[in-house]
């Protein structure tokens, strides 16, 4: 059974304290471990992946409404490089997008653009710092993905 990895970026604390929140979650109840490190605190050093992992990304969008006038994705790109280096995104196994309803259609739109550029689904998203019921749905999905994950890689004889 593999270690449980999260990558993710957070600026405002949200996303870290969601991490935090999910990890102890799957920890005490799933008694998997789990490893996580905001990309940011890379400081533009680059690493490359050798195995599965999940990835978290907050909105953070400047200009047009996002669809149809436009938008510039701001402050987030240190994700997207990462992902890109060495083709890290190979091992994702998707992303959670996190942000502000009130925001609309913008609501986790740029984790929706991640999957459709790296190829990997939206696992789930959440608001702002995320509920208690959002801990228990999302754990559930990204043991999911991991057991399925780990189906691939188990050759039996």
């Amino acid at each position: 059974m593999q270690r449980i990895r999260f990558y993710y970026i957070s600026l405002s604390g949200n996303t870290s304290s969601f991490v935090q929140r999910i990890s102890q979650y799957i920890k005490a109840t799933y008694h998997r471990e789990v490893e996580s490190l905001n990309v940011k605190d890379l400081k533009g050093e680059a690493i490359t992946v050798d195995g599965p992992f999940v990835s978290f990304l907050p909105t953070y969008l400047e200009g047009g409404n996002g669809i149809d006038t436009g938008f510039q994705e701001i402050l987030t790109g240190n994700l997207r490089k990462f992902l890109e280096y060495q083709g890290n995104f190979r091992y994702c196994l998707g992303i959670i997008g996190s942000g502000n309803r009130n925001f609309n259609k913008q609501f986790c739109l740029t984790a929706f653009q991640y999957a459709d550029q790296f190829g990997f689904p939206v696992i789930d998203v959440f608001e702002l710092r995320g509920t208690d019921e959002d801990v228990e749905r999302i754990s559930k999905h990204i043991l999911a993905s991991f057991e399925k994950a780990e189906e691939k890689i188990d050759v039996s004889y």
